[in-house]
């Protein structure tokens, strides 16, 4: 099973995912914990550009090629390998998040981000995704007091609405596999919601 954990900037996901792993683990699961950008060599590479390099001026078009481009790796070396052997993987983003960033945050028509994905990962899509919702201006204001902003944190309020707004339009479409979970919350709630969706979806608890 292909769990994926999503969200704006400071939504928790990050938080969350050591409760997603853990309540997998109890209940009997192999899990492998990745994430994107990232999970592979190239990935890990590719998000330092993409997270870290402030000084470089890259176009939309490069970011979303760059994204899929370790993503292509990433399912090569990791992904399909762990769910071959049966195992659960359990990725903080993938592809809704390039949906929701460069489609929704720089503009990229959706039209084009389908026809890569469907080139670079087949059949391949999440079983679940975890969308951890939370007001944009609290979200930056969480993700403000964890670290020196990255280069999307440093983007622009309206940028972050457009994201937020695109991951909410995704979910109202695939409700079945996109379960919202209300981020604002205390921890203790958020984690309730975590398990009632988990016990629904991969069943046990």
């Amino acid at each position: 099973m292909f769990i994926t954990l999503e969200g704006g900037e400071g939504a928790g996901k990050s938080t969350n995912l050591e409760f997603v792993r853990q309540w997998l683990l109890r209940d009997g699961h192999d899990v492998v914990v990745t994430r994107e950008p990232g999970g592979t060599e190239l990935g890990e590479r590719v998000r330092d550009i993409l997270l870290h390099g402030r000084e470089l001026q890259i176009s939309a078009a490069s970011e979303m090629l760059l994204m899929f481009a370790a993503r292509a790796e990433h399912i090569a070396r990791v992904i399909r390998p762990a769910l071959d052997a049966g195992k659960i993987v359990l990725c903080d983003r993938f592809t809704d998040a390039t949906y929701a960033y460069q489609g929704g945050g720089r503009g990229i028509p959706a039209a084009r981000i389908a026809a890569i994905e469907s080139w670079v990962q087949g059949d391949l899509r999440p079983d679940l995704t975890l969308l951890f919702d939370v007001p944009v201006e609290d979200g930056r204001r969480r993700a403000g007091l964890r670290s020196e902003p990255d280069r999307f944190e440093k983007e622009s309020n309206e940028f972050f609405a457009r994201v937020h707004a695109t991951y909410l339009t995704r979910a109202a479409s695939e409700p079945g596999r996109m379960r919202v979970i209300d981020a604002g919350q205390s921890l203790e709630k958020v984690e309730q919601q975590i398990g009632a969706v988990l016990k629904e979806a991969v069943g046990g608890g």
